[in-house]
């Protein structure tokens, strides 16, 4: 009886010790998927909070190549970024997300309410034509993650 014991608790680890094996070397072989991110932006005050977040995001998981990262801008917080009134700092981080391949989108029906065009924003936004939350919704469909700060 006690021979039964010993020779079934045996087996069992051998088979646990395959199995994590195994799982290992199937999580070892298949590879990470990118992260997608979409940021909404639309409350002028929560500005600096947001791409605050954009930019420890970037660096948390260790740059663009990891992630991406799409800012999707109307309503008031859009103020912010015209460039004939943009602060020196919040003009430097969106040059370094431009440069880093982030999809800045202004919607578009912002853009006609404020009455600017793109050549009035800081250089690397596009203009989301059908309006923010349309954009969103797209970047949804397409299996980004939705983050409202």
């Amino acid at each position: 009886m006690h021979r039964r014991n010993i020779l079934w608790a045996a087996l069992s680890t051998f088979g646990a010790a395959l199995v994590t094996s195994r799982a290992g070397a199937a999580n070892e072989a298949a590879p990470v998927a990118k992260l997608k991110v979409v940021y909404h932006l639309n409350d002028l005050d929560k500005v600096n909070f947001v791409t605050g977040n954009v930019q420890n995001h970037l660096e948390g998981v260790g740059g663009p190549e990891h992630v991406t990262i799409a800012l999707v801008v109307h309503g008031q917080a859009l103020r912010a970024f015209h460039s004939a009134s943009a602060n020196p700092d919040l003009s430097k981080r969106v040059g370094q997300f431009s440069r880093a391949g982030l999809e800045l989108a202004a919607c578009g029906n912002t853009m006609k309410s404020q009455n600017v065009a793109l050549k009035d924003l800081l250089p690397g936004f596009v203009a989301a034509e059908r309006g923010g939350v349309v954009r969103i919704a797209e970047l949804q469909s397409q299996g980004y993650l939705y983050l409202r700060p």
